[in-house]
């Protein structure tokens, strides 16, 4: 796999500017209801949000009185979760590092990997992430990963020209994207239009098949996988995003 990924620009302060539009409170907080009802949480357990981003997970969940602990590997986004736990009055312990290699030990009761955010590495960088999660997961703890689906995302995919684009004012942000079939990989490239000022981009995600996940996480040490839809049903062809879930 020799794909780019410019995580700085891919995941900056154009990144931020975009996604308090497209983000507002009312998806963030549906967002961390599907959270709870997929990890079955409750107040005084722990949960590691990795990546957490800037917060707007982690945030939620500690104010429903969950231990929080997020990890990410932007200090921007850090310092953005910093001030969102403290407007909104909670605590929350956020950790600069690697998915690769987690900063912290746990052990917790659920691990949390939310939006999109597995599958930015070769395969067996990948691989290792789902390892790190099940290390720092105490015996019998949950793993809830929500991604795209392999299969839906295939069937519905047009190659470009169709684009996906994102405006906040008089800005906008471009995202081009074609499907590698030989890696799995949906690689995209980015222009944003901000100020007056043109960035272009690119990264990718890894989308794995239901049957790449099973033996994954079993090789990992999960057992217990199951797959969903974010309201809980049963995966189909028509599923957009799947809810992964797997016990440590």
């Amino acid at each position: 796999m020799t794909h780019p990924f410019d995580f700085d620009e891919a995941f900056g302060d154009d990144y931020l500017h975009f996604a308090r539009q497209a983000f507002d409170d009312d998806h963030d907080d549906d967002d961390a209801r599907a959270v709870l009802a997929h990890t079955g949480l409750s107040a005084g357990q722990s949960v590691l949000d990795a990546p957490c981003g800037y917060g707007r997970v982690a945030v939620r969940l500690a104010s429903v009185g969950l231990t929080v602990t997020g990890v990410d590997r932007s200090e921007r986004f850090l310092d953005e979760a910093r001030e969102l736990a403290t407007s909104r009055g909670v605590v929350v312990d956020l950790c600069a590092g690697d998915l690769r290699a987690l900063p912290v030990d746990g052990p917790f009761d659920a691990v949390v990997c939310w939006f999109t955010s597995f599958g930015y590495f070769a395969d067996e960088d990948n691989r290792q992430v789902l390892r790190e999660f099940h290390r720092v997961l105490r015996p019998g703890g949950t793993l809830v990963i929500d991604t795209l689906s392999h299969d839906g995302f295939v069937r519905e995919f047009t190659e470009a020209p169709e684009l996906v684009v994102t405006e906040h004012g008089q800005d906008i942000m471009i995202d081009r994207s074609e499907f590698d079939v030989s890696d799995g990989c949906v690689v995209t490239h980015r222009t944003t239009i901000r100020d007056g000022s043109r960035r272009d981009a690119r990264y990718f995600i890894r989308l794995l098949t239901i049957p790449e996940w099973r033996v994954w996480l079993g090789d990992a040490g999960f057992a217990d996988v199951a797959f969903s839809d974010r309201d809980g049903d049963a995966v189909d062809l028509g599923t957009w995003r799947i809810v992964v879930r797997a016990t440590a």
